[in-house]
């Protein structure tokens, strides 16, 4: 389990991490969900006794990993799969780890075997491609058998069957009671991947909860209208907040009124509907929505004529 508590980190006269407060719980595996500049790879890194807290604690198991002895066998973690002797091969660096820890050159082999690097583990890691190096990361993390798994960006570079993999052994990690702890940019991943999530903006937590439940609450239900009569439901629809989009000849999608009403306001101006169908919101949608106003960097979209500001502004 990790904790933190007041955690807060300040560089000169900016606060990457304000004081936050949470809990990875053992048994599920949780994902770690933020802007570009919002603190979660400074979060880590305290987690993992890279950078001192400027006050607040972060335990793992208890204590922090400073003071654990035999941090490798209590705590996994790939932060960046590029901190490795490009010179040395895949089976070196992880023998080298191992050699740290007084951890059995078995467990080498069985890393290896695990992660689908038995091919190129003789190999010199300066010649691996972006994904081999994130297998040699994870590879890396799980050396010690560590009850408590912290991975960064873990399928950046992996192709589909790469992805999957990742998946199902984090699921398989967690199933065996271990803590896993991940961040990642792809929202379609996470998804699928995490039981629970913490969203952190600004430095600050904005979300800590189980994912289907940010996605109820934060994102915006959308139903499947299909209708002989578009135009004239669209004027019926129309309101604040609501937003009704044209998908087909005869198909809309509507936003910010549920099935019902709807299908009420259709019976009422008798407009015949042959298809309501309530569409869930997506994880990608229920995070822009929490983010909007925590986007530090805003870009420009160009649309052909005048930019469009983009970032949640």
């Amino acid at each position: 389990m990790i904790e933190a508590r007041g955690l807060t980190k300040v560089y000169g006269d900016k606060t990457a991490v304000a004081g936050v407060n949470f809990t990875v719980e053992a048994g599920r595996v949780t994902g770690f969900l933020g802007p570009n500049g919002a603190g979660k790879s400074t979060t880590m890194r305290m987690i993992m006794g890279l950078d001192r807290p400027t006050s607040g604690s972060v335990t793992v198991n208890g204590s922090p990993l400073t003071k654990h002895a035999a941090p490798l066998r209590d705590v996994g973690a790939l932060l960046d799969a590029k901190a490795v002797h490009t010179s040395r091969s895949a089976y070196n660096h992880l023998l080298a780890m191992a050699a740290t820890h007084s951890i059995p050159k078995k467990r080498v082999h069985d890393v290896i075997e695990m992660t689908g690097l038995a091919e190129v583990a003789r190999k010199k890691v300066g010649g691996f491609s972006l994904g081999m190096g994130q297998r040699l990361g994870i590879a890396a993390a799980l050396l010690g058998d560590p009850q408590t798994v912290i991975l960064d960006e873990p399928v950046n570079g992996l192709d589909p069957e790469g992805v999957v993999w990742v998946r199902n052994l984090v699921k398989y990690l967690a199933s065996e009671g271990r803590t896993v702890f991940l961040s990642s940019h792809l929202m379609s991943e996470m998804a699928v991947t995490a039981d629970h999530l913490i969203v952190i903006g600004r430095g600050r937590i904005i979300a800590d909860a189980p994912i289907q439940e940010i996605i109820t609450g934060k994102g915006q239900g959308r139903t499947r209208v299909r209708t002989d009569q578009p135009d004239r439901l669209m004027q019926l629809l129309a309101g604040t907040g609501v937003s009704v989009e044209v998908q087909e000849r005869e198909l809309l999608e509507v936003k910010g009124l549920d099935p019902r009403q709807i299908a009420t306001a259709a019976l009422e101006h008798q407009v015949m509907i042959y298809e309501l169908t309530p569409l869930q919101a997506s994880l990608e949608e229920a995070y822009m929505e929490l983010t909007k106003d925590e986007v530090e960097y805003h870009s420009l979209i160009t649309t052909g004529a005048d930019p469009v500001e983009a970032g949640g502004k």
